[in-house]
């Protein structure tokens, strides 16, 4: 078999789903930060989007079976907790997966300079601007709950960490 590209193994990781979110990839989400081909064989660094993921086992696992599934022999797929995830890892793409989903992307880090930012997420349904948060936990660690009075429909944003 022929070694495979950094950029082969970048685009098969795009099948691998978030648990929590299956319209975005760990790629678009930004947890898989490194890929390299060291002499045939492949390192994948991931960095959670925060320490205690209680999906980091099925994710890891799941990058796993993408690299068995292409006949990759010789891997490490590896953890880092050294540098920390951050929401601007979220590609365009992955952006605007969650907008599709229903879900309001994280504003830009080098926006965020005001905490009003996340009491008025702009809906993700209607694009609206007359938004207040609800509830600052959403079913995950990482969303929060608002609510559009423009439509009148609640929505998750992803937080801006």
């Amino acid at each position: 078999m022929q070694t495979p590209s950094v950029n082969d193994i970048y685009t098969w990781l795009e099948a691998v789903k978030d648990p929590e979110i299956p319209v975005l990839s760990l790629v678009d989400l930004g947890v898989i930060t490194d890929v390299s081909v060291v002499n045939g064989a492949v390192k994948i660094t991931m960095t959670p989007t925060f320490v205690g993921c209680p999906a980091l086992e099925f994710m890891k696992n799941e990058v796993i079976e993408v690299l068995k599934k292409h006949h990759i022999e010789q891997f490490n797929v590896e953890v880092n907790f050294k540098t920390p995830w951050t929401s601007d890892r979220i590609s365009a793409r992955g952006r605007a997966a969650l907008k599709k989903y229903g879900l309001a992307p994280p504003p830009a880090r080098q926006v965020f300079t005001d905490l009003e930012i996340l009491e008025h997420a702009p809906c993700p349904r209607c694009n609206g601007t007359k938004t207040e948060i609800k509830n600052p936990f959403g079913p995950t660690l990482c969303r929060s709950i608002h609510y559009c009075h423009d439509c009148k429909e609640a929505f998750e944003q992803f937080k801006p960490l």
